[in-house]
């Protein structure tokens, strides 16, 4: 009788940025270990943007509920690191898995899972789990320096903003738009409007928002203290001179 597994995948955000990791390379490497190792691969479930370091993924929950429920043998993941981007965490999770007889088993990796009582074992998980937990750290680091770095350069790093389309990653006036915007802050400079006022003047005067939806005071709040507007952009508690045009 064939042994059960079941898969789990995961990419984040992060990931994608720094290493391209795929869903579908995943599922493909799981597909052939448990090929070639005669494995009854049942499942595999994926969490697609989620980080390493949250452990309330939807898919993740459904995975370590069904396979102890399921009495399966085991899980076989691509890499530790989809699994877990927390050294505790990963090691709560293992132990648990052990206590219902599940191995957990990776593509990628030396089997270093299934004894328990060989300590070099251990060792080598736990330092390969704090590796992946390292590593998620150094992601971070880099992605915000380069947000950072891009920001000092004057360059928007990204996000909704009302006024403006981002075309290749620089930010273009969208005309119509800008005409509100600087409606909103003349209402405010000249009229005196608070924030409630301007809300129900631009809903009273049928401008939609971009998603086509009604105009609230948290909204024009966001937009009269966005320095973006004024040629700037900010990040990290600082302030620099942008290199998109500013509308007022």
């Amino acid at each position: 009788m064939k042994k059960s597994a079941l898969g789990y995948c995961r990419v984040s955000t992060m990931d994608q940025a720094e290493y391209g990791y795929g869903l579908e390379y995943q599922r493909s490497e799981i597909q052939k270990y448990c090929k070639n190792k005669g494995l009854e691969l049942k499942e595999i479930y994926s969490d697609d943007g989620s980080s390493g370091a949250d452990p309330n993924r939807p898919q993740l929950q459904e995975l370590l509920s069904r396979a102890k429920n399921d009495k399966v043998d085991f899980i076989v993941i691509a890499h530790s690191s989809r699994l877990f981007r927390d050294s505790m965490l990963s090691e709560i999770v293992y132990r648990d898995l052990r206590k219902n007889n599940i191995n957990l088993i990776s593509t990628s990796q030396p089997n270093y899972y299934e004894a328990d009582g060989d300590f070099q074992r251990k060792l080598i998980r736990t330092i390969l789990s704090a590796f992946d937990e390292y590593e998620r750290s150094l992601i971070a680091y880099r992605l915000r320096n380069g947000k950072r770095k891009k920001a000092e350069l004057g360059g928007f790093h990204g996000g909704f903003l009302y006024g403006y389309r981002s075309i290749n990653g620089q930010l273009e006036v969208n005309e119509q738009e800008a005409e509100v915007v600087r409606q909103i802050f003349a209402l405010k400079k000249k009229k005196k409007m608070n924030l409630t006022f301007i809300a129900d003047h631009l809903n009273k005067t049928g401008v939609k928002t971009r998603l086509r939806g009604h105009w609230h005071p948290s909204i024009v709040r966001a937009i009269l203290l966005n320095p973006v507007y004024h040629g700037k952009i900010r990040f990290g508690g600082k302030e620099y001179i942008g290199i998109h045009k500013g509308l007022l």
